[in-house]
């Protein structure tokens, strides 16, 4: 994506547009799916889903002005640059938004989730979200074990989970990346 100053719920495609594969962002460590959320209560697929990867815990989040307190304070925390250290698992059931993650050289890659889209963000890349134009999105999130939702904002190079990131896309990429 672009790095202009516009909206952030624009697509902010570069000029000239360039789409990334689905192969690509697994060599990134993103993982995705292509679901049915019309059927997500007896999804066989989801729950083998979550039962191989160990995602014992799931809720809901509904997020639009009309249904979350403190929506553009909300929104803008979302939007910070920040890691977990655990994944970050996000199935969309409705509405739609951005997820943006960094390549291996820093630049930002925008992922528009749409209903049916669950992607698995890997422990230590740096991301954030933001709503698009729509203004609305229900989101089933994901976690093995009790949820932690602590974001350590950016800059990380430092932290443990961060450093075993980089590490792997050096593995992946078979060249140094720098912590930038």
């Amino acid at each position: 994506m672009d790095d202009s100053n516009e909206d952030q719920r624009l697509p902010l495609h570069p000029n000239p547009k360039e789409l990334l594969t689905i192969d690509y962002l697994a060599e990134l460590g993103v993982l995705y799916w292509k679901l049915n959320p019309d059927n997500y209560e007896h999804d066989s697929e989801l729950g083998k889903i979550r039962d191989e990867r160990g995602y014992d815990y799931m809720d809901m989040l509904d997020l639009c002005p009309e249904k979350v307190s403190n929506y553009e304070e909300k929104l803008k925390n979302f939007f910070t640059e920040h890691i977990h250290k655990d994944e970050e698992i996000r199935y969309c059931l409705a509405g739609s938004g951005y997820f943006d993650v960094r390549d291996k050289d820093d630049r930002w890659i925008r992922i528009w989730m749409k209903p049916g889209d669950l992607i698995v963000l890997p422990a230590g890349i740096y991301h954030r979200f933001t709503l698009d134009t729509g203004n609305y999105i229900k989101l089933m999130r994901l976690f093995v074990g009790e949820p932690v939702w602590t974001p350590y904002n950016r800059p990380q190079e430092e932290h443990p989970v961060r450093k075993e990131y980089i590490k792997s896309l050096t593995h992946k990429f078979g060249e140094s990346i720098q912590a930038h």
